[in-house]
Order: structure tokens, then sequence, then C-alpha cells
């Protein structure tokens, strides 16, 4: 744990500083689009999805065929504009599934209330990552949202909306796994929180990348 901790810090001094200000800033949209001939368990309804679908795989994989980033939606749910409007609800699994659409917290979302439905076994959390900030369009970007799973005494990742139908790992723990998604996305993790869920939490400590 103690070496996971030491490598993302060196890592995190080690990346150089995204250009804040860049016309082209980091997102946390889709680095490819959706892929249709993905093969996935259909389902008619979210319902159905429930009583048809077994594992984190078969999530994925209708992620990975479906889901669109919904860009506006990111800009609304920003730190700047939240700042002074009234806050946004995360979208319902139900819905979700039916419009397909949204941004990383609304994928996390679909994702943990799925998987604690069809197998609760394998304990998905809430993974909150705090990158350095980012403007875009004048709005701070800062928070991206993915979900872990545990099999086999490892821990996996999944619905990332920078990668969708991608499940990654497996890793020993999660900061092993954080200094490794630095490393993809180049740019520098902060601090990252484990949730029960995606709503505020009061009494959650961040676990900081660096001392």
């Amino acid at each position: 744990m103690r070496r996971a901790h030491v490598l993302a810090a060196l890592l995190f001094l080690a990346t150089p500083p995204a250009d804040l200000h860049s016309a082209e800033p980091p997102s946390d949209a889709p680095e490819y689009p959706r892929d249709p001939t993905v093969v996935f368990t259909a389902a008619a309804s979210y319902h159905h999805a429930l009583e048809v679908w077994k594992t984190p795989e078969d999530i994925s994989a209708w992620i990975a065929a479906n889901f669109s980033y919904d860009m506006p939606r990111a800009m609304r749910l920003s730190e700047t504009q939240r700042a002074g409007n009234e806050p946004l609800s995360i979208h319902a699994p139900s819905d979700f599934f039916d419009t397909k659409a949204g941004v990383c917290v609304d994928l996390s979302r679909f994702a943990v209330e799925t998987l604690r439905r069809i197998d609760p076994q394998h304990d998905p959390k809430y993974l909150m990552i705090e990158f350095a900030p980012v403007h875009a369009g004048g709005n701070v970007l800062r928070l991206h949202w993915l979900v872990s799973f545990k099999r086999d005494g490892r821990v996996y990742f999944f619905a990332d909306s920078k990668r969708p139908g991608h499940i990654a790992g497996p890793y020993h723990d999660t900061p092993e796994f954080i200094a490794d998604y630095a490393r993809y996305r180049g740019r520098p993790i902060v601090a990252f929180r484990e949730l029960d869920s995606y709503q505020k939490q009061r009494r959650t400590r961040a676990v900081q990348t660096r001392r």
C-alpha cells in the first residue's frame, strides 16, 4: 500500500501540468466513438436488464455499445456553474438506460446501482478522482467518477466515460490503479475518494496522492 502511494506521488511530481487554458482542454468524453458492434445481452427495458444481466462484463458491454457523452451537461455540472445554480439531479439508472446519454457520474451511478442489484458480492463502489483543475469555456473541470468492484481478492475499475466498455485490472489496490490512471490520462491526480454514494459525503476524507 505504501509503495503504491509513493509511486503515485512521484508520478504527480513528474507529470507536466496541463495547460489550464488550452483551446482543447482534457475531457472526460470518450476517446473513441461508441461501438454498436459490441456483443452484449440485449434487454427491452431496465427491468428486463436486471433479469438477464449477471456480471460486470454484461453492464460494461452494454455501455460500450450504447453510451453517448453529453458535453453540454458536463458544462452544467462543472464547479463554476454548480456554484451559482440549482443542482442538477444525477440520472436514475432506468432513465439512463432509456436515454443512453450522460456524463461520468451518471454512468457511474448506473453501473454501481445495477451491479448492486444483479451481483452485490462484487462490492461495487464509486471512485471519485480529483484532477488538477482545467478550464473549458469558462468552467472549471476537476472531478471524475468511475466504479470499482472486487473479484478473487483483486480490484477492477470500469464504467469510465473516457473509455466505455473497458474494464481495468486486476489491481492489488486502488492506489496502484490511481498511479496507472494518471499516466493514462496525462493529468496530475491530487486526491481520490472511495465512496458508497455519489451524493455529498460530509465525513469522507480525501486520500492524497502526495504528501
